[in-house]
């Protein structure tokens, strides 16, 4: 079977942020109504802020008057003052707290609802996405990117509010005081506003690069811990830290120079902001003397002025995880927006009344475009017999699978079960006629009791344990200290590779399937358990269609039909002693093995 894998192709299309921000904001529609408490909230914890540099103005400027004219300080207006400020800051805090609180649950939701597109998109992708993906870069894409863009609408997005609202406010105070210091500050506001623009799009491709790297270093990761026990049998851990190192080394390229460029902006603002702050404080002192502004409004202004640039500032600073955001977001759209299996309607068909009898008529198939691997296939399967497909590796045995389960579609030609053709039939119509023991293992992380009753909905319990005698292993176990209620780890590491095949045979015993998919793997057992694995096996086949992937051609002497397959086609087909009287490639095939068993 050949499957690329297109390791390099992420991060290469063409980048659409201002479409990938609406469509992110898109998710955001649904809590708008919050959106604009948030808003409103921001404005009253914003409030102390704005206007307490006007009001320590007033007290600087009743201070200075009592003081030149020779009168008492007015306490009692300074208290009042004191009082208001006071008051101002308890507001502030509170608006303060039920902006962040309300905001952390808009974010969390929202997050929500965008990991559940995801995951239920990955349901509907066909098998052929994540043949030709990293399973670590996908994975990157359903928990980093997804927890980047968390963290951004958390934490970005409150202070983008806080920031707007006080730039406003702090522009309408100043133009209440002098509407010509306002103007000598605004000159400052489009240089600030080109240094955030250049350096924003300056670093953007590196945050998409530093999130490519990143997907492609967990794939490593994912890859090499999944097979550490071959990276060491086969002495390739130097190999693999090197490789490593060459990616981890490419990661820091990349998030370097992102954090950089994106870095410089705050100290590029704050020197920005600085030059508004010189220019205001000569323009007050002049006015000051020629008596057009009051000492207090001055002092009042250079506070506003550093109001400004604070925003401002802040705004620039939280730039790079907008940039991460939208880089994220642009990954996980990619994700959503990948080709899905095409919908289907379930045929009206009574799956009861189908017994298994498959024709395959001139089917044609290639994992690539004008690469056929199974180039003009017919076959007839008729019910309860028992096929048994052999050939080299890369012959076609399990894509031959892989089109039986419509993992793949066809090329050409047709497959039809009694009759009726897959085409006409939904998937979840065709695999629920198949039940499938694999070579592979797999098991979840849960109760032996659940693995064994993973194919049928509803089951009781003496079904599950008639199922588990049936395939050889009741006997384990009840030998296992919590018998049926223990807890398989993720790779099921507490029973053996032998126990384990039995669990999936007993899994497929009680989906009592109309046929049957199995691939030998008794290779690597003992031979009691091997003894076992095949009497179980026996007994599930009887009576059903069944396809044997086979490894062991002694193992298949008692098949109905052997395929004999070779670069795609059927080259010989027939019994086992039909095939060895042929003494074609079956024959040479099979004294081979035999010899080696001898041996």
């Amino acid at each position: 079977m050949s499957k690329n894998k297109h390791i390099g192709m992420h991060g290469e299309k063409p980048k659409e942020f201002k479409k990938t921000l609406w469509r992110l904001l898109g998710y955001l529609k649904p809590r708008k109504y919050q959106l604009i408490f948030v808003a409103i909230a921001a404005i009253f914890s914003t409030l102390f802020n704005v206007i307490s540099p006007k009001l320590l103005g007033d007290a600087t400027t009743s201070i200075f008057t009592s003081i030149t004219k020779g009168l008492n300080i007015d306490f009692s207006f300074l208290s009042k003052l004191l009082m208001l400020l006071l008051g101002l800051y308890i507001l502030s805090a509170l608006f303060a707290y039920l902006q962040q609180y309300i905001m952390a649950g808009v974010s969390q939701k929202t997050t929500a609802e965008l990991r559940k597109d995801v995951n239920d998109k990955l349901t509907r992708l066909p098998l052929r996405y994540y043949d030709q993906n990293p399973h670590g870069d996908v994975l990157s894409r359903v928990i980093n990117d997804i927890d980047n863009i968390n963290n951004s609408l958390q934490q970005a997005l409150s202070q983008i509010i806080t920031s707007v609202i006080s730039i406003i406010g702090t522009i309408i105070m100043m133009l209440i005081i002098s509407p010509l210091l306002t103007l000598v500050v605004l000159v400052t506001i489009p240089l600030s506003a080109f240094v955030i623009r250049f350096i924003a799009s300056y670093s953007q491709k590196h945050f998409v690069n530093q999130q490519k790297e990143l997907g492609q270093i967990n794939g490593h990761i994912e890859e090499m811990y999944s097979g550490h026990q071959v990276v060491k049998a086969f002495g390739h851990e130097e190999a693999a830290i090197e490789k490593f190192d060459e990616m981890n080394e490419k990661l820091y390229h990349s998030g370097w120079k992102a954090q950089f460029i994106s870095g410089i902006m705050m100290p590029l603002m704050t020197f920005v902001g600085n030059l508004g702050y010189v220019f205001v404080s000569i323009g007050g002192g002049l006015l000051v003397l020629n008596g057009s502004i009051r000492i207090g409004d001055v002092q009042a202004f250079i506070q506003y002025s550093q109001q400004l640039t604070q925003p401002m500032a802040q705004a620039a600073g939280i730039a790079n995880m907008i940039q991460t955001a939208l880089a994220s977001a642009e990954r996980v759209f990619s994700l959503l927006d990948e080709e899905e299996e095409r919908k289907e309607t379930p045929a009206s068909v009574d799956l009861k009344q189908i017994s298994g009898h498959i024709t395959f008529d001139h089917v044609r198939f290639g994992y690539e475009q004008n690469q056929p691997i199974i180039k003009d296939l017919s076959l007839d399967v008729q019910h309860g017999q028992t096929i048994a497909i052999v050939g080299p590796t890369g012959a076609g045995k399990t894509t031959i699978i892989n089109l039986l389960m419509k993992f793949y579609e066809l090329d050409s030609g047709k497959i039809m079960i009694d009759g009726k053709s897959l085409s006409d039939l939904s998937r979840e119509q065709v695999r629920s006629l198949f039940a499938m023991v694999l070579q592979d293992t797999w098991l979840f992380n849960g109760t032996i009791r659940d693995n064994i009753a993973y194919g049928r909905a509803e089951v009781s319990e003496e079904e599950i344990i008639e199922a588990a005698r049936s395939a050889f292993a009741d006997d384990f176990i009840r030998t296992l200290p919590a018998g049926y209620d223990t807890i398989l780890g993720e790779d099921a590491a507490n029973i053996s590779q032998g126990q384990r095949q039995l669990i999936t045979i007993a899994r497929a015993i009680l989906a009592d399937p109309k046929i049957l998919i199995l691939d030998e793997a008794t290779s690597s057992v003992d031979t009691r358990t091997e003894m076992n694995i095949q009497s179980a096996m026996n007994l599930l086949m009887a009576g059903r269609t069944s396809f044997v992937i086979a490894h062991r051609l002694s193992t298949i002497r008692d098949a109905d039909i052997i395929l004999v397959m070779n670069e795609g086609d059927i080259i010989e087909k027939g019994s086992h002693d039909e095939l060895i009287a042929q003494n074609g490639f079956y024959a040479d095939l099979y004294r081979s093995q035999f010899s080696a068993d001898v041996g």
